[in-house]
């Protein structure tokens, strides 16, 4: 249940990575991503100065303080009992206090100090030796600690240096825990903003969408027909479709002029070169009055002239389905009938070997008679001028349910898979040094095409370079 469906993801997922809308997308959300690392950087930065800097205070407090207190204590006790006194007064869960006599000995600290769970912690602590003047924060046994050191005089009388520690391991981590959260919430933030604005240009980027498609479904044709209207777009898209309309009538205008002057020229052209094709025809025909020479080159200016006349005939024809011009006597005949009176013609003309193979009889087809002999005469006659003299050329029929089927099938030179989309092109050649040994002209597989969906058909190639060539022609029955 469900196979004939075909899972796709969203057109938005599906992002062309040089297109415009992945571009801008890109951009924007590298920008935003600056611009929220910035803020949450710069955001990081100041807590963490001012939670230091709260407790670098809070420990110069303490610095300042202890003597003061000292002095008052040592009015009523001894220095020393005053001093312990006051260390503890100031001694809190985190902060601690100790002084050190000058000969290393430890005279006063605090009681937390002794019951410390860490030893590890308060033997490194213990061991310091001198510490900053001004409080800074360092890192002992893998703590965190605002350290302050400071010379304490009581009375103008040298006691010790006073040691302050404070510990901020906790505080740095839940200030990590709130960077971090942070950080998960641009994020985020970011990947919402990235969403919103692939859909933004989507709806954007939409009219210029529409504008690429009419453009791709404009044919030569529709040139003087077709006009771009975007309502709902921006001012800039619509002036897009503005100059693409008139950009659209200058070729028409264009291209109807070419088909003009190809159609005259074709058409006035054709008149006195066929006299002069009949009139070397009639001098070759009293050939006993000339010498060799002469009989030889009245002969290539008869070819020439002939061959002429072909093109010639061959763009009008062009000029005519272009115009609409192009007229079809569509009736019904047998296929094999036009086929082998085709093939025996061919055969008469190039002295080649050409086999007809079919099974059925008869095929009955409804297309113009003339024209199919036309098409069928250009592609057999490609197929001799394309293959070696020594191979065979195949015509195929066959059937299918309403429509008859011919291929010629040679075993020529192939043509590359580069050109075999372009092969229908007027005037495109695949190999010009061999055509111009051939003597084609680029216009017979164009006239094929155009002769052969007049009809209500279709044309199809398939090659393979080395092995050579195969036409289908499709058409109803």
């Amino acid at each position: 249940m469900g196979r004939g469906r075909q899972r796709t993801f969203p057109e938005v997922w599906r992002l062309d990575p040089f297109s415009l809308r992945s571009r801008l997308t890109i951009g924007i959300a590298t920008v935003s991503s600056v611009g929220l690392g910035s803020i949450a950087i710069w955001t990081g930065w100041q807590m963490q100065r001012i939670l230091i800097n709260s407790h670098k205070q809070g420990i110069e407090y303490i610095a300042e303080r202890l003597p003061h207190d000292v002095e008052l204590y040592s009015e009523m006790l001894p220095v020393e009992t005053g001093l312990s006194k006051a260390i503890n007064n100031l001694t809190t869960a985190d902060t601690l206090l100790w002084v050190k006599h000058p000969d290393g000995k430890i005279t006063a600290k605090s009681v937390s100090l002794k019951m410390q769970n860490d030893r590890s912690t308060a033997a490194a602590l213990m061991s310091l030796t001198q510490m900053p003047s001004q409080a800074q924060v360092s890192e002992v046994n893998g703590r965190y600690f605002v350290l302050r050191g400071s010379s304490l005089q009581v009375r103008g009388r040298a006691i010790g240096q006073l040691f302050v520690a404070r510990d901020i391991s906790r505080d740095r981590q839940m200030f990590l825990a709130v960077v971090g959260n942070l950080g998960i919430i641009s994020i985020g933030v970011l990947l919402a903003v990235t969403v919103a604005i692939a859909f933004y240009l989507k709806r954007s980027l939409q009219p210029l969408r529409q504008l690429s498609q009419m453009t791709q479904l404009i044919s030569a044709e529709d040139l003087g027909r077709s006009r771009l209207n975007l309502e709902r777009a921006p001012s800039e898209v619509k002036e897009l479709a503005q100059t693409f309309n008139m950009l659209l009538s200058r070729l028409s205008q264009a291209w109807e002029r070419e088909r003009e002057f190809v159609s005259n020229v074709s058409h006035e052209l054709r008149t006195p070169l066929t006299i002069v094709h009949g009139y070397l025809q009639s001098v070759l025909r009293r050939q006993h009055n000339l010498t060799e020479t002469q009989q030889e080159a009245i002969e290539t200016a008869a070819s020439e002239a002939e061959r002429t006349i072909r093109l010639l005939q061959d763009l009008l024809d062009l000029a005519r389905a272009d115009s609409g011009y192009l007229q079809f006597r569509i009736d019904s005949f047998i296929l094999n009938d036009l086929v082998a009176e085709v093939v025996g013609m061919a055969r008469q003309y190039s002295d080649r070997a050409i086999a007809i193979e079919t099974e059925t009889y008869p095929i009955v087809v409804k297309a113009d008679y003339d024209r199919l002999k036309q098409v069928l005469l250009n592609l057999i006659d490609n197929a001799i001028k394309y293959s070696e003299p020594d191979t065979s050329i195949q015509v195929t029929l066959d059937t299918q349910p309403a429509t008859a089927i011919i291929q010629v099938c040679d075993r020529g030179y192939g043509i590359p898979l580069q050109h075999q989309s372009r092969i229908f092109e007027r005037f495109y050649r695949v190999d010009e040094a061999r055509t111009r040994t051939t003597g084609g002209s680029g216009l017979g597989l164009p006239i094929v095409k155009t002769l052969v969906e007049g009809m209500g058909g279709s044309v199809t190639l398939r090659s393979k370079l080395g092995e050579g060539s195969v036409f289908t022609i499709s058409l109803p029955v």
